[in-house]
């Protein structure tokens, strides 16, 4: 097994072939094969991924693209209902973390890329009509106004039982 390394050696220190040395410190983010991994080199990193966590990837696409035909099938008076009740579970859950109750840290992402998706598609039906994005601007302004404020639906759903 041969032992490659970009990192500057010092002519001063001299090792045999079959003892590994140290990494000599330098500001070269250095490569070193041979029972190291490869660092801060995307092209390298990529390849030597696993290949359990590019199947995983590809799940989560798949998921995604799902999720984006989900929504896609909705009508605009749905996104918009389902855009207020996400906003307001996101709401909840700013206020469990204040209040240092248990909650699942992951659902704040989850839950601003689920509204972005929704807030694209809705707009991506807007362009399909022509709407510009200052008339686009103006309707959204009107349609926050009009926003009823109620429950979020998970705390609905404790208030029936």
């Amino acid at each position: 097994m041969a032992t490659v390394s970009l990192a500057a050696a010092s002519p001063l220190t001299s090792t045999p072939r079959g003892i590994a040395a140290p990494a000599p410190r330098t500001a070269f983010l250095s490569l070193r094969l041979g029972g190291v991994t490869a660092m801060r080199f995307a092209g390298l990193a990529a390849a030597s991924q696993p290949v359990e966590r590019r199947a995983a990837a590809a799940v989560a696409m798949a998921k995604r693209e799902q999720d984006l035909e989900e929504i896609r099938a909705m009508t605009t008076e749905q996104l918009e209902e389902e855009v207020v009740d996400l906003k307001g579970e996101l709401f909840l859950l700013r206020l469990k973390r204040s209040a240092r109750q248990e909650f699942k840290n992951s659902e704040f992402g989850r839950m601003r890329k689920r509204i972005a998706r929704m807030l694209t598609v809705k707009r991506e039906r807007e362009i399909e009509q022509g709407i510009n994005k200052r008339l686009s601007r103006k309707l959204d302004r009107k349609w926050k106004q009009s926003i009823v404020v109620r429950p979020p639906p998970s705390l609905r759903e404790n208030k029936e039982e």
